[in-house]
């Protein structure tokens, strides 16, 4: 099969397209016939890129955790899916990735795919989703009537995450470039505040706050935690801490009713999966280094 692959540990300039082999099913798996897959720009520096569980390297690897196409086939044990069945959602962590034209995945991390959505608007939905659902409402408890602040409100987790938190009935503040403004309020966001300057005086304080940058906006975003509120950010652990409230740094997980819940919103047409840009497999070289990046999650096009 081809596969985009890297044989040593460095960035986005080693990644070539190339044959590969075919993938193994383990117990519980299902192989994917993959038609649409995405990715993460920082996923070449975490661990799980280059080892396995037992922190074993596993060059050459595959990057890409996003995958959206049709069971191709079943591993021992596996049950609740069926060869030739529409699929989407996320490959494991410390195993060969979605970039390639089929991957091994444990049928947990699955979920049907409606006939009415097409594989690049589910291939953007898995990681941007989940992690917009778990930050809100997993961690951050968000209710109907609080304030959600969002950092990033023109990102893909940022942009899904004003969708799913006014459909909460909460009152949301995005955040982001100027150039994010019309998007963001477009989603459904209240108002809007360009991070730059004093973005504090702005925004105002908020019951929950999600943080995708990291850094000086993690930072000083802690003093805008209402009492009893929660500082949520899978961009690195918090330093600073609100006063009166809590800290969460987690990382998305793999949830099959959570991905199913998100399809049937998006088949209903109460969320919209922010794409920015769609390229081929032989492109994703220049969209790891971000050529050509325009704000949303990056597809590439597998198969179909």
């Amino acid at each position: 099969m081809r596969a985009v692959r890297m044989h040593e540990r460095a960035g986005a300039e080693a990644l070539v397209v190339e044959e590969a082999p075919y993938p193994k099913a383990a117990e519980n798996d299902v192989v994917v016939r993959v038609h649409a897959a995405s990715f993460t720009p920082g996923e070449l520096d975490w661990p799980g890129t280059w080892q396995d569980r037992a922190g074993r390297d596993r060059t050459p690897v595959v990057p890409g955790h996003e995958v959206s196409g049709e069971v191709a086939e079943l591993g021992y044990g596996t049950t609740g899916l069926t060869v030739g069945q529409r699929v989407f959602g996320l490959t494991d962590w410390t195993r060969d990735g979605s970039l390639a034209e089929y991957v091994a995945v444990e049928a947990r991390n699955l979920a049907p795919l409606p006939a009415t959505i097409d594989h690049v608007t589910a291939a953007a939905l898995p990681m941007a989703g989940l992690t917009a659902r778990q930050a809100l409402f997993d961690h951050g408890g968000l209710r109907a009537g609080q304030t959600a602040l969002i950092h990033g409100a023109g990102g893909a987790v940022g942009h899904t995450a004003v969708q799913l938190a006014r459909r909460a009935g909460a009152v949301v503040v995005g955040t982001g470039r100027a150039r994010d403004r019309a998007a963001a309020l477009e989603a459904g966001a209240d108002r809007f505040v360009v991070l730059e300057g004093r973005f504090e005086d702005e925004t105002g304080p908020a019951d929950v706050v999600l943080d995708v940058i990291g850094g000086d906006v993690l930072a000083r975003s802690a003093a805008l935690v209402r009492p009893g509120g929660t500082l949520v950010t899978v961009a690195a652990p918090p330093t600073v801490r609100p006063a009166d409230g809590r800290a969460v740094f987690f990382v998305v997980e793999p949830d099959r009713d959570q991905l199913a819940e998100l399809a049937e919103w998006v088949r209903e047409g109460r969320l919209v999966p922010r794409v920015g840009a769609v390229r081929e497999l032989e492109q994703v070289r220049e969209a790891f280094l971000g050529k050509g990046k325009v704000p949303g999650k990056t597809v590439v096009r597998v198969a179909g």
